[in-house]
Order: structure tokens, then sequence, then C-alpha cells
């Protein structure tokens, strides 16, 4: 049986637009270095709202020097942890660095060092994109198309899209590598809706990713992210619909977004 780690289904949770066939240059103004989110991960019921954990987004630059040349990259991290009660029966303590070539937003390295309870699982990908291969723990090699992504990566790459000719009828694709294997993510576009943030409204995009193929992501999850109608298009709240009331991540704190938030209503109004 394949293990489903919680910190993958949170970040999945965050995937927001996706579009096959991008052009490989991309000057992309959502993100920058410096950028930081905080979510709030809560279970909600009739009975109330329980927090269970923490993620953490964050961008840094970072150099590294390939057959004598030295690159520019994003270091782009993601912490995920439980908070309170829950490290009592499942604690969670999860890392994951992506490093993504700032001109093409391809990762060259993936690296995953995840704790959930019993489960353990430390990983070093890099992506050889001469020799179309993903090199696992410097022992294992796979297969890869061009453009394939981290699940991280992945993520600040679709921020990145423009999303004027989306519509509600209209699915998109996007490969990542992920446990040995390439997995298609699809998502459709639903619209948009109207959120309330401690800093007001914000106005955001809904967006439904579902699970295309794969062992690990067979089932396609009834989920929502919206994600904020502005140039940086941050993920503002994810749900997921569980047995009984919803799992959701909540964002409470950010800084250094490359454009203002556009909160287009008041808290007050």
């Amino acid at each position: 049986m394949i293990n489903r780690p919680l910190s993958i289904i949170i970040f999945v949770l965050l995937i927001s637009k996706i579009i096959v066939g991008q052009d490989t240059t991309l000057p992309q103004q959502a993100f920058q270095s410096g950028e930081y989110l905080k979510y709030r991960v809560y279970y909600s019921s009739a009975i109330g709202n329980v927090t269970a954990g923490e993620a953490i987004l964050a961008v840094s630059d970072w150099q590294e020097k390939h057959n004598g040349v030295l690159k520019n990259y994003y270091r782009i991290t993601g912490l995920g942890n439980s908070k309170g009660m829950f490290n009592w029966f499942f604690k969670v303590e999860d890392k994951f660095e992506s490093f993504v070539d700032k001109t093409t937003l391809y990762p060259y390295a993936f690296v995953r060092k995840t704790s959930e309870g019993k489960y353990k699982q430390n990983d070093l990908v890099i992506f050889d994109r001469e020799k179309g291969e993903a090199i696992v723990n410097s022992t294992k090699t796979f297969p890869i198309p061009a453009n394939v992504h981290d699940f991280v990566s992945a993520l600040y790459y679709m921020r990145t899209l423009d999303v004027d000719d989306f519509n509600s009828d209209s699915l998109y694709f996007l490969n990542f590598f992920l446990d040995d294997s390439v997995y298609q993510s699809a998502v459709k576009y639903q619209g948009k809706s109207i959120i309330n943030t401690k800093w007001g409204k914000i106005v955001c995009l809904k967006i439904a990713p579902m699970m295309a193929s794969g062992e690990v992501f067979a089932e396609k999850y009834p989920m929502f992210v919206y994600v904020s109608d502005d140039s940086n298009h941050v993920p503002i709240l994810a749900e997921s619909k569980v047995i009984v009331g919803s799992v959701k991540m909540e964002l409470i704190n950010y800084d250094n977004l490359a454009n203002p938030l556009n909160i287009k209503i008041n808290k007050q109004e």
C-alpha cells in the first residue's frame, strides 16, 4: 500500500492554475525572493474549528555552479508542522525545498524530509533535463518529460500564468515528479468568489484541482482552492471535504509580496 503523507495533500490543496505548452522562459511578476506565506491548517465542523497545524512557504535566492557557470535560482522552502493535541497522536514535522531556475521556473533539485507519525521519507531528486532523467538519492534514475516539476515548484510556476483564457468548461494540466513516478494534475476553473480574511474581503479565483492519474492520487479529491484575483495569485484559502466537516488551510500572515494584495472590499464594509 502506498503512503499518502499529509503534507503532500496539503500542498496539493494549494494548487492554483495550470496551462500546458507555455514558453520555457517566463518573465514572471507573481512572486519574488523574500516572499513569506503562513497558513493555519484546521478541521472545521458543526461544533467549531480545531487547529491541526501550520504550513509556511518562503522564497529566497540561491546560487550554484553548473559546468563552471554560476546560475541563479529561487530556493523555495515549504514547512508543515502539527500543533497542540495533534502532536500526541499524529506528529508532523515536514520540510520541502525546491531549487528553481529563475529563467525557466523548472526545478533542478528537490529535497524532501517527511516525518508524519510512523511514516518517514527523505529524498534528494536531481532533474537532469539534458538526459531526460530524475536521479533519486544518487542511486535510481527515472525518465521524465522536459516540462516536469516537483510539487512545490509546480505551485509557484502556476502562480505566474495568465488566466484570461480560463472558462468554466476548461481543464488544465501539468506534470510533476513524486515518489519515483511522474503524475499529471488537472484543475478546473469555477469562477470567482469573495473570501473573508482578517485584512478584509478578497476577490478570488475559485479552482477545483483533481489528480488525473497515478496510484498515489488515484482519487479525485473534492477540494477547492481560492487564489487572489491579482498579479500575485496567492492561495488565500483551500478546503477539502471529509466524511464529517472539512479540512481547511487559511492564509494568516504574509510578507514581501511582489505586488500589493488586492483587497477590493474593506473589512469595515
